[in-house]
C-alpha cells in the first residue's frame, strides 16, 4: 500500500508540474494575443516593472485555478484507486479529472481576458495597456488586482465542478 501510495503521488506531481508548465505557457501566449500593441518580452528585458506587474498576476491567476483542477486530479486517482483504475468507473473518473482540469485551465485564460476586456470597457478615459508600457505601476496594480480577484472567484467554481462531478 505504501508503495501504490508513493507512485501515485509521483505521478500526481508530474501532471501537476506538466500542466502548470502548460497553463503558464498558455497564459503568457493569450497576454500576448490580448495586447498586440506591445512587446511584453522587449519591455521585461528593458525593466518596465508595470509589465512585469501584469505576467506575474497572470501567472498568479492562472495558478490559482490550475491549483484547484490538480487537487480534482488527486481525488480522481484516489477514487479510480478505490473502485478499481481499469476499470470501468476508475476510468471515467480520471478522466472526469482530466477534463475538469482542462476545463480549469481554460476558464482562467478566459476569465482572464473577460476581466480585462470589461476593466477596458469601465475604464474608457484610461488605454490600460499603453499606460502600462509607459511603465504606470498604479494601473498595473489595479488591472493585476482584477486578474487576481476573478481568477479567486473562478477557482471556487472550478472546486464546485470537482466535488460534482467526482
Amino acid at each position: 500500500m505504501l508503495l501504490t501510495n508513493v507512485i501515485v503521488g509521483l505521478i500526481q506531481l508530474l501532471i501537476s508540474i506538466i500542466f502548470a508548465v502548460l497553463a503558464l505557457y498558455i497564459g503568457f501566449a493569450v497576454l500576448i494575443r490580448i495586447n498586440k500593441n506591445m512587446d511584453e518580452e522587449k519591455e521585461l528585458a528593458k525593466g518596465n516593472a508595470a509589465v512585469g506587474i501584469i505576467v506575474a498576476a497572470v501567472f498568479v491567476a492562472i495558478a490559482l485555478v490550475v491549483q484547484s483542477g490538480v487537487s480534482g486530479i488527486s481525488i480522481g486517482i484516489n477514487k479510480a484507486i478505490s473502485v478499481g483504475i481499469i476499470s470501468v468507473d476508475g476510468l471515467l473518473a480520471i478522466s472526469v479529472a482530466f477534463i475538469q482540469l482542462i476545463l480549469g485551465i481554460v476558464l482562467a485564460v478566459g476569465a482572464i481576458y473577460l476581466a480585462l476586456f470589461i476593466l477596458d470597457k469601465l475604464t474608457k478615459g484610461i488605454e490600460e495597456f499603453e499606460e502600462i508600457k509607459k511603465g504606470n505601476v498604479a494601473v498595473a496594480l489595479m488591472m493585476g488586482g482584477v486578474i487576481i480577484a476573478v481568477a479567486v472567484i473562478i477557482q471556487s467554481g472550478v472546486i464546485g465542478i470537482t466535488a460534482a462531478l467526482i
